[in-house]
Formats: C-alpha cells, structure tokens, sequence
C-alpha cells in the first residue's frame, strides 16, 4: 500500500474541474487523479529531469502503477469564493469582468490522504516518489501552495481505517443516505501513454492528435490544457470519468468555540525577489544594502511627508524619518540593541548574482513602513541600470518561508565574510592575549570576535556553540568567493570595514537554531550573514 499526505499550507484547494467554467464557483474536489498524475510528470520534467536515478523508464512505469483510481482521505473542509474585478481589456483599458474565485477551505494541519491499497512499488520507483513530490510547491492554481510527503505503513493503516472521511471508486451497494456520487476525471491506464488518439468533440466530428510528437514525454497525459480547449476537445486524451462516492457532509461547516481577539503582531520581514537585466555579484553585497536602506527611507520619507501635509507639502519640510528603517531616532542618535531593520541581499540559486533580499526587523514594521515597503520597486544603481523589486512575502519571520536565510539548522557557515567589530587591544584591563595580536593572528583574533557576539546573541548556548575557521577551500557562497573580493566600505564617511580582519566560519549549534543569522561590523548590511550548511555549500 501507498500512501501520500498533501498539506495545503495556506488552508485553500484553487481548482476548476474539467468542462467547468471558473466562474460557476465550483472547486474541484476531491482533487483529481488526472491532475494529480499531471502535476507529478510537470514537476519530474521541470525540476528532475537530469536526476539519472528518475530516468524516463523509472517515471513511466511509476506513473503507470499510480494511474490506477486511488482512494482519498478527505479532512473536514467547507466551500469559499471572492468575487473582484479583473482587466479585460476587450473594449478599453477600463473593461473588466467579474470573477466568481470558488475554492475549497481546509485546515493546513489536516492534509488530504491518497491512498493506493493494492500498489506496490520497487526500490527505483519508491526513490523517485521521494524525489517527485519533494519538488512539489503547489497542486491546482498556484496559489494553492502543498506541502507532500510519503505515508509510514503505521499512517497509512490509520488512514485506511477512518472510514467516516473515506471518498472511493463507486461501489454496487452503497448508503445513500450517507454518500453522493461526484464525477472525477483519471487517467485511462490504457490510453494515457499512448500518442494517438480519436476523441469526439462535442460537435458530432471527430479529433486526432498530431502523429509528429508535440512533447516529451509524447503521452496523451502531457497534453496541454489550453490546446485542448482550442481544439474543443470534449475530454483530455488519455483520460476517463470515475464516479467517486464522497460523503454528504463532508462540506459540512464545523462549529468552533470563540477565541480571545488577539491584536495582530506587526510584521517583522519584507521578502523580494530582484530581477533586472543584469543582476549585481554577490561581491556587491553591502552595496545593494545600502542602496535598499536608502530607497526604503526615501518611499517612507515621501509617502509620510504627503500625508502629514495632505498634499499642501512646504518647499522646505524634511522628510520624515522611519526608526525602523534608519535605526537612528528624531535626533539622528543611533539606536541601542539591533532591533531595527536588517538588509540581506541573498544568492538562492547559487549562481554567484544576487536574486533576493530581506529586510527584517525585530521591532516590527508599523502601517507607515509597511506602506513604504509595498511601493518599493526599484533599486538604484551607481554603476549599472536599475535593479526591480518584487514584494512576495510580507509577515511574521516564523511565518514566511525562507529556509536559505531562516534556517532552522544545526550547522551555520559564512554567506558573506565576518568583520570582527573591534580592533585588538595590547594595553588595558581588557586587552587580549598575545596570541590574538598580530598580522599572523588575524585569524584567530576574527574567531574570538566572533564567539563574543555568538555569546551575546545566544547567552544560553555559547559553552556548547563550536566554531571553526574555514580554510582557503572553504570559501563565501557557491563560487568560493574570499572575504577580499567583497566591498567591505560603506558609502560613509570614515567607514574603515575594509581594514578590519575578516574571515569566513562555520558555527555548530548543540540544537536546532532559527535565523537570520547576521554577526559582526556592517552586519545590518547583509556582511556577516551566515545560511544553513548544506551539501551545496559544504
């Protein structure tokens, strides 16, 4: 037996059953295993392609034994829609059209099971399960965000046993005073591999597909969807209605005790995505920081000042300044603690130019820099065009997905080199052993640094936190970059970040530990960011 546990992370199923129209507002449910089988080859020829151990032979035949009508494990669940205007454009710019957005809502907690009781699979295909629905992000829209993994024999019993929530393959003899019967569109294990095939089109005419291959792999199941309507196909190729017994309540509203209102907390981190002709090196770190702190500055600045004013703005009035943002108060004194705002140019797909940025913040960002944050779109440039922003998540830090800065790990290694915060001390009560002084000391010097802001960052861990000094095949990021390639001067006068010593470290935590990690001198500016040790960066 098979089973798959799919956990839709935002609580919402996006999907439009085959033959209706998105504005009827009827989601699809169960989900199909058309396109659940759809999803699987989409992602295995998207993301795995080039895995030799989910080779073509490996995926058909899996995909072959799961093309077999599954049995579904549906959690308690209730019906929504929004209704919003959308762009048409078909008779001017100010044309839209109404859409009826229906949806499924469920319990991110509760996932859907899919149950296959007779399946067996080998060693090849059970590894390509594992590696398939591991690169799934979504199931229907794209909005409908999933989290997939592989049933244990002990779950997949439990599950097979909660008859209450079972939805089947229609039986001869069933209650219906319990049970409706719901259309489900499967693939047809006889024809979904073929690459020919005659379909009737509604219109009393026949259809064939083109003899000359249009995909690889050519199955009837790859298909697009948009050429199936464009060619008034009645029904994908490949594929067959299943009717399927789902419970009568299974839409059923669940009554809930009331809870406490709780005023929202403010939200802490801004993620974007930065696209742009070219995109900055990763060298240019604190140079993409600066220029994202001055350009979130300069939105909340205008956007504060407009409104205080109401639009009668004096020549002469200064922008009004965010706390947050600058980490300076009305009198220009810095802040006390690194509660303010963080700003982390980040590579996550390890191709050595910058391609994301987070800005966070442990103080939280109010209504007026949350507004600032969403008209943020554009970063300047001093040697090169503009750079575009994208806002694609704004919350709380343990809310919003972010593993390549939030961790959680163990085992924590420089992204950007470490700049230790001080310069070593050879007179005083406090100077430093004369094994830390010294150019050849360097080094060793940056590692105690280091294990100083651990010890204030965390106070309960630091006898336990082990922390090497990484040599010279153990550099920054995916291309090996050394602590000198990086601009370490910030565009300030007297700044002297380049002239301190530097060095790139490995930090092991006893326990699990959350990020962001950001240590030492410019750190604020994303230098001395430390990501989750992984085998890529190892």
């Amino acid at each position: 037996m098979i089973g798959l546990a799919v956990s839709f992370l935002v609580g919402r199923f996006h999907a439009t059953p085959w033959g209706r129209h998105v504005n009827e507002a009827a989601p699809e449910w169960p989900p199909s295993p058309w396109r659940i089988l759809r999803t699987f080859v989409a992602t295995w020829k998207r993301k795995l392609d080039n895995d030799a151990e989910c080779g073509p032979q490996i995926v058909e035949g899996l995909i072959r034994k799961l093309a077999v009508p599954p049995m579904f494990v549906l959690p308690p669940a209730s019906l929504g829609h929004t209704r919003h205007f959308m762009p048409w454009f078909k008779k001017g710019p100010t044309d839209r059209t109404l859409i009826f957005d229906g949806f499924v809502a469920l319990d991110k907690n509760h996932p859907v099971i899919i149950l296959w009781s007779e399946l067996a699979l080998d060693q090849q295909e059970s590894y390509a399960v594992e590696k398939i629905i591991s690169n799934i992000g979504f199931l229907g829209r794209s909005e409908s965000w999933v989290d997939v993994r592989v049933l244990t024999d002990e779950e997949a019993a439990m599950a097979l046993n909660d008859v209450d929530r079972h939805c089947m393959p229609m039986a001869e003899n069933y209650d219906r005073s319990k049970f409706d019967t719901v259309r489900v569109l499967c693939a047809n294990p006889m024809t979904a591999f073929e690459r020919t095939c005659t379909l009737n089109d509604g219109r009393g005419k026949t259809k064939k597909t083109s003899s000359t291959p249009l995909y690889d792999p050519d199955w009837q199941l790859c298909i697009e969807t948009l050429e199936l309507h464009n060619k008034r196909w009645s029904d994908p190729p490949g594929s067959r209605w299943k009717t399927y017994l789902r419970r009568k309540d299974c839409f059923a509203i669940q009554s809930i005790r009331s809870k406490t209102y709780v005023k929202p907390s403010r939200p802490t981190m801004a993620r974007f995505a930065i696209y742009g002709s070219v995109l900055p090196l990763v060298e240019d770190t604190l140079r993409v920081a600066e220029s994202a702190r001055r350009t979130a500055m300069g939105c909340f600045g205008r956007l504060e000042k407009k409104r205080l004013y109401q639009g009668n703005v004096p020549a002469d009035a200064p922008l009004p300044r965010s706390e947050v943002f600058s980490g300076k108060d009305e009198q220009s004194t810095p802040l006390e603690g690194h509660h303010h705002a963080y700003y982390l140019p980040t590579d996550e797909d390890g191709d050595g130019r910058i391609d994301h940025l987070t800005i966070i913040a442990e103080m939280g960002f109010g209504p007026a820099e949350v507004r600032a944050l969403d008209r943020m779109n554009l970063l300047k440039r001093e040697d090169g065009d503009p750079l575009n922003l994208m806002l694609i998540a704004l919350g709380q830090s343990s809310e919003i997905l972010a593993p390549k800065v939030t961790g959680p790990s163990h085992t924590w290694i420089s992204a950007t080199p470490f700049i230790v915060t001080r310069f070593p001390k050879a007179r005083g009560k406090k100077k430093d052993p004369v094994e830390l002084l010294g150019l050849e000391n360097q080094r060793e010097f940056a590692r105690q640094v280091l294990i100083e802001e651990i010890r204030r960052a965390y106070p309960d861990l630091i006898e336990l936190v082990k922390v090497e000094y990484l040599n010279e095949e153990h550099r920054c990021g995916a291309h090996g970059l050394r602590p000198i390639q990086f601009k370490r001067y910030r565009q300030k006068r007297g700044d002297d970040g380049g002239s301190r010593p530097a060095g790139v470290f490995r930090i092991v935590f006893p326990e699990s530990v959350h990020g962001p990690i950001c240590l030492g001198h410019s750190s604020h500016f994303g230098l001395g960011l430390f990501v989750p040790e992984t085998d890529d960066n190892k």
